[in-house]
């Protein structure tokens, strides 16, 4: 227990070093500002729009307010996502590939507390960026309007956990593969499963079956989208989530058994990292 918390600080400092958090940190900063002030403009342009019909206002309004805070979120999925990715495909690949690995293997530590070790350093990376940006949009709105979207402790976990599967997909393909082959694969993970989750919505609406069976495989496939699909439902206003869909929920919101299925995938996902870094000649 010990060496892999040695390992965690580590990989917090060497994180705390690196230009790319500082990077994500200051565009994140920036982010929460430009959506601040959209919100703000465009929150003041429909309450004057619909001043003139009061009976609408506290409906329609608000569901405004989560149509755009839904905005917000999604792009902050994929902003989390994204850092976890590149993050993790150079921690064990990269280190491999310049020899600094040599000094920790060298040492009386288990190559299942370093990878564990790195993994809790990202996640805790990670669950503070996803706080800093989802609190803070969610602040945002909550300050100017008032309004918090619904279920949002179950709709942040969900988002976390969708960015510790990707994480965890990367660290199991930095463990054997090449920083380079790490991004490709991961990335391309990550498109089949945008791609499939749409497939999967469309084809609900259209009540095409192929296309939806196509959507589901792709999430078996790479559970990531259900993740977000779900989340977005929580955090979806009700009346949305009875008229079915909208951009960010689902017309098929996934079960709580993707979900189960989605913490299998991410242990396989763990598993994998441990066995193939155990293996791989340094």
């Amino acid at each position: 227990m010990k060496s892999l918390l040695v390992i965690m600080r580590l990989t917090l400092l060497e994180a705390s070093r690196r230009r790319i958090l500082q990077a994500a940190v200051v565009l994140g900063v920036l982010f929460l500002g430009l959506f601040s002030l959209g919100f703000y403009f465009m929150r003041g342009t429909v309450e004057t729009a619909a001043s003139n019909a009061p009976a609408a206002v506290d409906i329609g309004v608000k569901e405004f307010y989560n149509f755009l805070l839904m905005a917000g979120l999604y792009a902050i999925s994929f902003l989390s996502i994204a850092m976890g990715a590149i993050l993790a495909a150079d921690t064990l690949a990269g280190e491999v590939g310049s020899g600094t690995i040599q000094a920790l293997v060298a040492k009386p530590i288990r190559r299942a507390d370093i990878v564990l070790g790195k993994w809790l350093g990202f996640a805790v990376l990670l669950g503070a960026y996803l706080v800093l940006m989802a609190g803070g949009v969610m602040l945002s709105v909550w300050l100017q309007t008032g309004y918090a979207a619904p279920n949002i402790l179950p709709g942040l976990l969900l988002m976390y956990a969708d960015c510790l599967l990707i994480m965890t997909a990367t660290l199991a393909c930095s463990s054997s593969l090449s920083t380079l082959a790490t991004g490709g694969v991961v990335f391309g993970m990550y498109g089949i499963a945008f791609l499939g989750g749409w497939v999967e919505q469309l084809g609900t609406l259209a009540g095409n079956v192929t296309a939806v069976n196509i959507g589901i495989l792709s999430s078996l496939a790479v559970p990531s989208e259900a993740l977000w699909r779900r989340a977005a439902f929580e955090m979806t206003s009700p009346l949305v989530q009875r008229i079915g869909f909208s951009p960010f929920s689902a017309a098929s919101p996934p079960s709580d058994l993707m979900v189960i299925y989605a913490g299998l995938y991410f242990l396989a996902a763990m598993g994998l990292a441990i066995r193939q870094f155990n293996r791989r000649d340094l």
